[in-house]
């Protein structure tokens, strides 16, 4: 790892005008220098240190001279995603942080450029030039009154429209809710951490067979699926009651599709019926309610109960919970005005909207007699759920069982799973033989561990089994391809490809994602009772997997079929309620193998020690981990570009389009809205004509919340915008643009989850230290499979996260339904 390399450039290239330095939000200019020369010479590094250590100014840049170095930072604690998620670009209030940290001028991004009617004056420099003259003036006012006009009309012709004109409440609430659908502002303020929010729900049964055309909110492949909306006269109805209230009729198409037909009356007969719109608050359902029904509106309001008690459990499960203690709701209901919390809870549990539960705390303590005398019962937790989830987790903990107690389909004799892991190395032939024994099995390790659920898979097809793999996201789909034509070739052992090169190989191999093998749109196909066609389904990316999905996985293996779960542990839980991986992990009820295939080199050493809680110094003579020390947000952005644009294409040979920018949030003066919008202006400059984008535009496409698929712009027409997503072409419709798709340069850990690039550049800035954790260091830093230069602006927080901070605890029922469903190891 090295810091304070030597200064080649005071300009910056490509920049407006003579390359002013950019600013800071308190004016500090950052400086010009160099991001990563070349230079020769190894040396020790750690990533403990501060912004400046006293170094000189001049003398700040990246990956040239080595030396003792460390970092310590942080970035926007504004994470919902990653989406994960994560939605288009924000609208209303959060629009303007699109600019932030870079405030020399206009910064190209995603926000148009503003009218020629909004100007301050007719020229911009007039401050320095005399008045005009009463005639000259009214000459260029009339001027500008035309352009605008015309620009008005360019603008209605465009195929692709974003953003919705309204003024007052009706503006506040619909920049609400726009925020939270891009990933403006946590959306999970109530419990504990935010993360991107929730994929769509799914009945979690065994789904019929699904075209290939269905791809809805499925893989990558093709065009971008549609749903049937609600119906025209339902959506006008809706709008008429929202009018009412006050509320934006930009909402009605969302009420109406949560409400379902009849939306409008049950709307005016219970207005908290609002908050089932993704983004919108209690305060603001109780403003829509008091305009509606006026004096009778009231906080002891049963109605606004129930409504605040569903709403509360949404928010739970937005930050991962599947189910809330009694104690955590009521506490949360008082703290939003709910007089009466244990009767808006009961209330809500005999509407049915919502399931209590009675979990022991101890399930090895034996069941009280009946004679026993009062107070002798089992020591239980109370917990509440919504019903989707608490279904969901009971049918995955019915399909494992189901796994685990089946006897695996006789394809393949003992002596032929035996010859095939003796050809295996490792560990990986103890996965050959524990797949071989039983119906499910865990695999934990790190990346280079992807070479044993690889040897899996191609001695399972050499046996005879139909034996596929699925992964989170098409760059994985396409890197684990890759490493199977480097295994059948005869490749280096432990050689993974990176996502540069891995999207460039043939998809003729059997891996796709979990989107595509859900939807269809991938992967082997069903048979006739809507199961998978198959024999062994390896699913990579494990810890992703959200308790819905993982009940539709689990449900649509066929009886018989092996279960295959691998991932790394350490990385970042699910965007979606749940956390099945861990929770089958704590569990043991079936066999887990542990890869002992470390990662390697400088990047490998350094996430494995943060992986177990120690930022260690690491040896990077090759420049394979880099601190670049910043003391403001502004000096971060400015310091990013450099590294994207110029030090790592000059000093490393690794091009634009292979590095990913990573930092903590969308928001800040860091965040990756500051960050797209600055790399934005310097690597693909243009007006934004189709909804704030341009061909060639780097972007992060979202089909469904908490999915994130990264992509070019290749342009727009009638049908929308066009993108080509790992080589797949995807069209988002123009109404869905401004929420699914947002500039993609710089990602957030989240978004970033299950993909890597050849370099990486992390960006810790100070302004959102309590977003960092070991977690999300581990994913940020693990992303980076050459290069990982470390943008730090926050001193102490980095070790302090790692050291400190481990993943945040969530609420789940699967560990007790799996230990009353499943046999006991022994």
């Amino acid at each position: 790892m090295s810091t304070e390399p030597e200064p080649t450039e005071k300009t910056e290239p490509g920049t407006r005008g003579a390359a002013p330095e950019p600013e800071g939000p308190e004016g500090a200019p950052g400086e010009a220098t160099d991001g990563v020369a070349a230079s020769a010479g190894g040396g020790e590094a750690g990533v403990t240190g501060g912004p400046g250590d006293g170094a000189d100014a001049s003398a700040r840049d990246s990956v040239a001279e080595s030396g003792d170095a460390g970092a310590g930072g942080s970035a926007g604690a504004d994470e919902s995603a990653d989406g994960a998620s994560a939605g288009g670009g924000g609208t209303g209030a959060a629009g303007g942080e699109a600019g932030e940290g870079v405030s020399d001028g206009p910064v190209g991004g995603d926000e148009p450029e503003a009218d020629a009617g909004d100007s301050s004056g007719v020229d911009a420099d007039g401050a320095g030039k005399a008045q005009l003259s009463e005639a000259e003036a009214e000459l260029a006012a009339q001027r500008l009154e035309r352009e605008r006009i015309a620009r008005r009309k360019a603008e209605k012709q465009q195929p692709v429209e974003s953003g919705t004109k309204l003024s007052g409440k009706a503006a506040d609430l619909l920049a609400a809710v726009r925020a939270v659908e891009s990933g403006a502002k946590p959306v999970a303020a109530v419990f504990s951490e935010p993360e991107p929010p929730r994929r769509p729900a799914q009945e979690p049964v065994r789904p019929r067979p699904v075209s290939a055309q269905a791809t809805g909110a499925g893989g990558a492949t093709g065009v971008a699926g549609t749903v049937g909306g609600p119906a025209p006269e339902t959506v006008e109805a809706v709008e008429r009651v929202l009018a009412e209230g006050g509320a934006p009729k930009a909402l009605a198409s969302q009420v109406a599709a949560a409400l379902g037909e009849g939306a409008d009356e049950e709307l005016r007969s219970d207005p908290w019926q609002l908050l089932r719109v993704t983004g919108v608050r209690p305060e603001q359902a109780d403003g829509f309610a008091r305009e509606l029904l006026g004096a009778e509106c009231a906080p002891d309001d049963e109605r606004r109960g129930r409504a605040v008690t569903v709403w509360l459990l949404e928010q739970a499960a937005l930050a991962g919970h599947t189910a809330l203690e009694m104690p955590a709701l009521t506490a949360a209901l008082a703290q939003r005005g709910v007089p009466d919390a244990d009767t808006a809870v009961q209330s809500t549990i005999a509407e049915a909207e919502a399931l209590v539960f009675q979990d022991a705390l101890d399930p090895t303590a034996p069941e009280p007699a009946e004679d026993d005398e009062e107070g002798a019962e089992r020591p239980v937790r109370i917990l509440v759920g919504l019903e989707r989830y608490a279904l969901a987790e009971e049918s995955l903990a019915d399909g494992l069982a189901r796994l685990i107690n089946s006897v695996p389909k006789e394809d393949g004799s003992a002596e032929d799973w035996e010859r095939a892991a003796a050809s295996a190395e490792g560990s990986a032939a103890e996965l050959i033989r524990a797949v071989a024994a039983g119906g499910l099995v865990l695999h934990t390790g790190g990346q280079a561990s992807l070479t044993e659920p690889a040897a899996l898979l191609t001695a399972a097809r050499g046996l005879g089994l139909r034996a596929w793999a699925a992964t989170h996201s098409p760059l994985g789909r396409d890197r684990f391809s890759a490493l199977l034509q480097a295994d059948r070739q005869g490749g280096t052992a432990g050689s993974v490809p990176s996502d540069g090169a891995a999207h460039e190989q043939p998809r003729s191999r059997p891996v796709a994602t979990v989107a595509g093998l859900l939807s269809g749109a991938e992967g082997p196909g069903r048979d006739g009772d809507g199961a998978f066609d198959l024999d062994l389904l390896v699913v990579l990316d494990a810890p992703q997997l959200d308790v819905e999905t993982a009940a539709l996985l689990v449900e649509s293996l066929p009886d018989g079929a092996r279960l295959v779960l691998g991932g790394d542990p350490a990385v970042l839980w699910s965007a979606g309620p749940g956390r099945v991986f861990a929770d089958l992990l704590a569990a043991r009820i079936c066999p887990q193998v542990a890869s002992r295939r470390p990662d390697p080199g400088p990047l490998g050493e350094l996430v494995s020690g943060i992986g177990i809680g120690e930022l260690n110094q690491v040896e990077a003579p090759g420049k394979e981990v880099v601190i670049v020390p910043v003391r403001d947000a502004g000096e971060a952005v400015h310091r990013t570009v450099q590294l994207v644009a110029d030090s790592v294409p000059r000093a490393l040979g690794v091009p634009a389009e292979e590095t990913q920018v990573i930092t903590p949030g969308h928001g800040g003066a860091a965040g990756t809205r500051a960050l797209n919008a600055a790399l934005k202006e310097r690597l693909n400059p243009g007006p934004g004509r189709f909804g704030g984008f341009d061909p060639g535009d780097r972007v992060a496409y979202s089909p469904a919340p908490g999915r994130t698929l990264p992509g070019n712009v290749v342009g727009a027409d009638v049908d929308g915008l066009h993108l080509t997503c790992a080589g797949d072409p995807v069209v988002v419709p123009k109404e869905r643009v401004e929420q699914s798709v947002r500039h993609g340069w710089a990602l957030t850990a989240h978004q970033a989850v299950g993909c890597r690039w050849p370099a990486v550049v992390a960006v810790l800035p100070g302004d959102a230290t309590q977003a960092l954790s070991r977690p999300w260091v581990y994913t940020a830093f693990g992303r980076a499979d050459r290069h990982l230069s470390v943008v730090q602006g926050a001193e102490q927080a980095l070790p302090r996260a790692v050291a400190e901070i481990p993943a945040k605890p969530r609420t789940t029922r699967l560990p007790v339904l799996l230990r009353t469903q499943t046999p006991t190891p022994g």
